[in-house]
C-alpha cells in the first residue's frame, strides 16, 4: 500500500467520514507498534518496508499513536547499573478512595508503577531506590504517611529474572 493509498483513519479504527470499524487499531498500527517494541530505534524506512507503507505514512501514524497516548518510545534502563542497588514492591491496603491513594504514590519519584487491584491489597507499587536508606525513608515518610494507607507488605526484589515488553499487540 502507498501512501497515497493510505486510508485517513484515526488511530482508533475511524475514517475521517465517521464510520468505525470498532474500538481496535488496524493491522497496520499493530505491524507498527509490534515493530518497535522488538526495536524502538528501528528506522521508519525499515518499518514501512516490513508493513507496506511509504515511511511518511510510518511516521505519521506513530505520531498518532504517540499523541493519542496508546503507546511511547521509552528506553527501558537496567536501575542496578544506574546505581539503584534497591527495588521492592509494595502492596497497600487502603481505606476510602483508592484513586486518591494512588495519584498521591503516583506523585513519588521513587514509585515507577502504580495499579489498582481486586485480592490482597487494594494497590501495588513497584519503587526503585538507592539503597535500603532510602527505601526506609520512601515507606516510613511518603508512603506511610499518605491518608488512608492502612497497612503496607513490602516485597524486595533479590534478582530480576525477567523483563519484557513485546507483549504485541494481540
Amino acid at each position: 500500500m502507498s501512501e497515497m493509498d493510505e486510508p485517513a483513519e484515526s488511530v482508533n479504527g475511524e475514517n475521517e467520514g465517521g464510520s468505525s470499524t470498532g474500538p481496535f487499531l488496524d493491522e497496520a498500527n499493530r505491524a507498527i507498534i509490534e515493530a518497535l517494541q522488538r526495536d524502538g530505534r528501528q528506522p521508519y524506512g525499515a518499518i514501512a518496508q516490513a508493513v507496506g507503507l511509504s515511511e511518511a505514512a510510518v511516521r505519521r501514524r506513530v505520531q498518532r499513536l504517540r499523541e493519542a497516548g496508546i503507546m511511547q518510545i521509552v528506553a527501558v534502563t537496567d536501575p542496578l547499573q544506574l546505581g539503584f542497588t534497591r527495588q521492592a514492591m509494595i502492596g497497600l491496603s487502603v481505606e476510602g478512595d483508592v484513586r486518591v491513594v494512588a495519584d498521591k504514590l503516583s506523585a513519588l519519584p521513587e514509585v515507577d508503577y502504580v495499579v489498582m487491584c481486586a485480592g490482597s491489597f487494594d494497590l501495588l507499587a513497584e519503587v526503585v531506590c538507592e539503597d535500603d536508606e532510602r527505601l526506609l525513608q520512601v515507606l516510613n515518610d511518603s508512603v506511610r504517611s499518605i491518608p488512608g494507607v492502612r497497612a503496607t507488605e513490602t516485597f524486595l526484589y533479590l534478582k530480576l529474572a525477567k523483563q519484557t515488553y513485546t507483549w504485541g499487540t494481540r
